[in-house]
């Protein structure tokens, strides 16, 4: 299996007065000091973020209750992995000293045995670990590693890379084939590729030996999220979870639920976790999360030398790109789970196309190139940046599209219930902000995702 080499983003020139350089000069420039300005609360007339407030109050700098979605973690590293790479294209003190004021409410906020997440930091201390279908752990986890990775290779600076590795060590501590563990894996993937990336910054293969557990044990029956929604209907999460030292393996859990009876709990198919990967068809389920573990998965295929994961990477490619896909590389077409239907359901007005899954449709075309270097994968990927994610965010680089369908009616958003998740204008911010640093991470990355032999990017 070839594995094609990417430049460094430090050895890139991005040309003048081209589109890619017009929009990377506006993230640099404009839309990163606004981001923070958002993360921060100081937008007037913007939902609030309440992201970075969470990291000070889980940091013991201020006193309060945590605020937002239970990943809000992941918008404030998103924002750090962007800044991070900028500062590879250019030098800016604003955003360095920016920066490292993140990172030190980061530092701070990690717990002794390596675990970060501010939510159950704040709410619910007790509960770690006790939801994995749907409090996101794993993927504001994974985001933070993404992050850290990125501020290594471009500073050269591990503070940040040493939060990643306390906790990725952590993950490794708690998950896992061995009999002592729990044998889990996470609704909302992400942590999968993030992995992938530590392992290659630190050459740790423990790191690459729990992506490619998560992605093989994914699907499997007894099914883990039907173990857990017993447990939080019949037990106490600390009867199940949190006896010293706050672990109980998958055995031990069996014993404590009645597994009469069970099958697929409601929402298998949402997170793909019906069935194990390598037995998928189709992609099914909510699109973020399946272009995060098909990235994971192709990632893991080359390094792990795994030709079965590499050949339903490319099943499940073919599936989206040939029947689920829009004709500007906008994907997930229903507004309900933000998800996948079935092939060929591409309505125009309701279409839901998520600027994120469009992004992870990037991820997953670069890595797919990476894997069979051909011209096709780089098409979908120019296809998706060029129509919908350059199209979500304002020419100034500060209002953003969360949804981008086809075709938009005013009146028909405004007054029918189904066209509700359609804009009509860019916004400010979201309460569920996972798209506008999604944006400002991914158009830094264009130059290194894009490459090819040559270093310069017009």
């Amino acid at each position: 299996m070839k594995d094609l080499k990417m430049l460094d983003l430090k050895n890139i020139k991005i040309g003048d007065n081209s589109l890619i350089s017009e929009k990377v000069n506006i993230i640099i420039e404009d839309t990163l000091k606004y981001q923070w300005e958002a993360l921060n609360d100081h937008v007037e007339g913007a939902p609030k973020s309440g992201a970075i407030n969470n990291f000070r109050i889980a940091a013991g700098e201020i006193s309060g209750e945590y605020y937002g979605r239970v990943f809000q973690d992941s918008d404030l590293a998103k924002w750090l992995e962007a800044v991070s790479y900028s500062l590879a294209l250019k030098n800016n003190e604003e955003l360095e000293g920016l920066m490292k004021e993140a990172i030190d409410l980061v530092v701070k906020a990690q717990w002794k045995d390596g675990y970060l997440d501010t939510y159950f930091t704040i709410n619910e201390p007790t509960k770690r670990w006790s939801d994995l279908r749907d409090k996101h752990e794993m993927y504001c986890a994974g985001h933070m590693i993404e992050a850290a990775v990125a501020n290594y290779e471009v500073t050269g600076d591990e503070t940040l890379l040493n939060v990643a590795r306390r906790l990725a060590d952590h993950l490794c501590s708690m998950f896992g084939p061995e009999p002592e563990k729990r044998h889990a894996y996470p609704g909302h993937e992400e942590i999968e590729l993030a992995l992938v990336k530590l392992y290659h910054a630190t050459s740790e293969k423990k790191y690459l030996d729990l992506a490619h557990y998560f992605i093989r044990e994914r699907g499997k029956a007894p099914y883990y999220f039907k173990i857990e929604a017993l447990a939080r209907g019949g037990l106490k999460a600390e009867e199940l979870f949190y006896s010293e030292p706050f672990r109980l393996s998958s055995k031990q859990l069996f014993k404590k639920v009645n597994l009469d009876g069970l099958w697929k709990p409601e929402r298998l198919d949402y997170c793909q976790a019906h069935k194990p990967v390598t037995e998928q068809e189709e992609a099914i389920g909510h699109a973020v999360r399946a272009m995060y573990l098909y990235s994971g998965m192709a990632d893991v295929a080359m390094d792990a030398g795994d030709d079965e994961l590499a050949e339903a990477c490319k099943r499940l490619w073919n599936d989206v790109i040939n029947r689920k896909m829009y004709i500007t590389g906008g994907i997930g077409s229903s507004s309900f789970g933000e998800a996948f239907t079935f092939a060929y359901d591409l309505p125009n007005d309701l279409a839901y196309t998520e600027t994120c899954a469009s992004i992870g449709l990037i991820f997953l075309a670069q890595r797919m190139f990476k894997m069979e270097q051909d011209a096709k994968y780089i098409n979908v990927m120019e296809r998706a940046l060029y129509n919908t994610v350059f199209a979500a965010m304002a020419s100034d680089g500060k209002e953003f599209f969360y949804v981008n369908p086809l075709e938009v009616w005013p009146e028909a958003c405004h007054k029918r219930e189904d066209h509700k998740h359609v804009k009509t204008e860019r916004q400010k911010w979201y309460d569920c902000a996972c798209c506008p640093p999604n944006i400002a991470r991914l158009l830094i990355m264009i130059p290194e995702i894009k490459t090819d032999k040559t270093a310069k990017i017009s």
